[in-house]
């Protein structure tokens, strides 16, 4: 060993004595002190931030999906609301052309009907003007008669 402390010469030698310890010491107690003091509140920040982001990034997830499921219950809503639009309207068209049938054979009943009145008033005026032309014709007839044989010839 002598021989190594020969080699070593005017450099530090380095043998373990008290210093040794109280240097151990004075690291472990310093390290003690900077976690007290600077470590713990610099890592219960960082976790409460981190707890934040976490419930904040939660917190986005939940509104997301609160939001998807709002705008499922819309879509679901608004087709419903179309469907229901579409039948009414179909409804209405439906009885719009009920209306219009009604409309058409009331038309259609109450022109028939005229047209029965005009033809039985056609029929009765074809009667009464035959009538009175054959009155005419006979009365007309017998002028004729008379005026050709001169002598007087009765209509009838």
């Amino acid at each position: 060993m002598t021989f190594f402390l020969a080699l070593a010469g005017n450099s530090i030698q380095l043998v373990p004595d008290g210093t040794l310890l109280f240097h151990v010491m004075l690291i472990l107690i310093m390290v003690a002190v900077l976690n007290a003091t600077l470590f713990k509140p610099i890592n219960k920040i960082l976790a409460e931030r981190d707890a934040t982001t976490r419930g904040r990034m939660s917190e986005a997830r939940q509104i997301v999906a609160n939001v998807s499921q709002k705008l499922h219950q819309y879509e679901v809503q608004l087709r419903e609301a179309r469907a229901e639009g579409y039948s009414m309207m179909e409804k209405q068209r439906l009885q719009f052309l009920r209306d219009r049938e009604e409309q058409i054979l009331r038309l259609r009943t109450e022109i028939n009907s005229w047209l029965t009145a005009e033809k039985s008033e056609l029929a009765a005026e074809s009667q009464r003007v035959r009538a009175d032309l054959e009155r005419k014709a006979t009365v007309l007839g017998a002028e004729i008669a008379t005026q050709i044989m001169g002598r007087p010839v009765s209509a009838g």
